[in-house]
């Protein structure tokens, strides 16, 4: 029997703010345990809770950005449960009101594309974090209160492959946005995954399981693939799969059973007493609107479209935003943009990959990038020569030009220069001479690399091969 899989998601992702969501502790990571604390976060009595304003703007860009409508009446709400990780016993959310309903996510499916709906997205703060040692069990209360805005998806998604790349789409809008530093070290994006199957041919959905707290997007891969295909075997075994919470073993790849899911008025929702509605005017959300960012995908296409570069080399620029905007400044000022991609995803990203470093830290601008590509065009330096000066900019910055000249680094395309070298590499590879004349085309390649030895690089190889060709048909 064949079946269809069903994936909705909730992500977690805590947003990109100096302080926490109700209280003026930092939201600095890797400090000392319970030292970004105060008696807001820990749940005292007789304290006050005041809502961080910055976390209300990045969730509404969020909703903005994705085409959410905005709630401009929305309000905060007690979710109550009992764990030692939630110091007040319950967790202030939201529930009826959120701040940002609908819209949508685009992603790159195998045919084509596919637009992944939005149910709403929502305002909470963090919990603790519980800590377990060998004969005690502690809990690390800075991560409690911290701003999280949670993305519900539509059950849309239909195979654990699409879920992996819904959430890389989401990660780069969220990170064109500005809203969060997406950082899954240190725990800024948690996903939970809600999955079912039914039979091929039948509408009712199949019973959910949601499995919790997965910090990886190859955790969500993995673990959705191992659900799905547990839930088929219990179907064709006859067994009941039932509505529960689940957990993720990394080291047995497999899926256990932590509880029966609980439902929404077990959390018994109540609206927060100590907090005002949140009330956005329309003129407020357009001044916010003014600030968006192109999309990703639309960027991408859009590359594509101005720079006539090839949809791959759209992908791997746009994936990054600061990287997307160099290309453009520098294919906008170079003569052959066409160029500019190569240098950016070989040469530059390799560079930044091994140091470590940002595209916003390097010294060589788009400028100087745009002013290389238009020194090899002009055939001032050839290819070899202008890695060497990549290397140079890269590491000192400065201009491609004045480089060249005060090094000496500029292509030999003399004549008289070149039929020295032409007539001394002849002189010396006689047998390569022969090979070619009996029709071994590599050994022209051969007699090109040794003139290119010869000039320590400086030599226009093209130039170089036709003058071999010609010197040695003339003998």
């Amino acid at each position: 029997m064949d079946y269809l899989t069903t994936i909705g998601l909730e992500v977690h992702v805590q947003l990109k703010t100096r302080s926490k969501m109700f209280c003026g502790c930092s939201t600095e990571y890797g400090a000392a345990p319970n030292t970004h604390v105060c008696p807001v976060c820990l749940g005292y009595p007789r304290v006050l809770p005041v809502i961080n304003r910055e976390a209300i703007r990045l969730t509404v860009m969020t909703g903005l950005m994705i085409g959410s409508k905005i709630g401009e009446y929305s309000k905060f709400d007690r979710k109550s449960y009992f764990y030692p990780d939630m110091p007040k016993n319950y967790q202030i959310s939201q529930y009826d009101l959120p701040l940002c309903f609908g819209g949508g996510v685009e992603i790159e499916i195998e045919n084509g594309r596919k637009m992944v709906g939005i149910t709403r997205i929502h305002l909470e703060e963090d919990v603790g974090k519980s800590m377990h040692f060998r004969e005690t069990s502690g809990v690390d209360f800075n991560r409690a209160g911290i701003p999280l805005m949670e993305i519900v998806s539509e059950p849309d998604l239909n195979s654990p492959e699409e879920a992996f790349e819904y959430l890389l789409s989401l990660k780069r809008i969220l990170l064109y946005a500005g809203v969060s530093d997406c950082n899954l070290e240190q725990g800024n994006i948690r996903c939970d995954v809600n999955c079912s199957i039914r039979p091929v041919g039948t509408d009712e959905l199949g019973v959910k399981t949601e499995i919790k707290n997965l910090n990886t997007f190859k955790g969500v891969l993995n673990a959705s693939k191992y659900e799905v295909g547990r839930q088929v075997r219990a179907f064709e075994n006859g067994e009941k799969v039932v509505q529960e919470t689940r957990r993720w073993d990394v080291d047995s790849g497999k899926t256990f059973s932590m509880r029966t899911k609980e439902d929404e008025h077990d959390y018994r929702y109540f609206p927060e007493p100590d907090l005002m509605p949140v009330v956005l005017s329309s003129k407020q959300i357009e001044e916010w609107k003014k600030g968006l960012p192109e999309l990703p995908a639309r960027k991408r296409d859009r590359l594509v479209k101005e720079y006539g570069i090839p949809e791959y080399d759209a992908g791997v620029l746009s994936a990054d935003r600061a990287t997307a905007d160099y290309f453009e400044e520098a294919a906008r000022l170079s003569s052959n943009p066409k160029a500019v991609p190569n240098w950016i995803m070989t040469e530059m990203l390799r560079l930044l990959s091994e140091r470590e470093m940002e595209i916003s830290q390097v010294l060589i601008n788009p400028k100087a990038l745009a002013e290389l590509v238009s020194l090899v065009e002009k055939n001032t330096i050839n290819s070899t020569t202008a890695k060497e000066v990549f290397g140079i900019l890269f590491e000192k910055g400065g201009s491609p030009s004045e480089i060249v000249e005060s090094r000496g680094m500029g292509q030999v395309s003399d004549s008289g220069q070149m039929a020295e070298y032409v007539k001394k590499v002849i002189a010396e590879n006689e047998k390569s001479v022969a090979d070619f004349r009996g029709g071994k085309e590599a050994a022209l390649k051969f007699l090109i690399g040794q003139i290119m030895k010869l000039s320590k690089g400086r030599a226009d190889p093209r130039l170089a091969g036709k003058m071999l060709e010609e010197e040695i048909s003339n003998q």
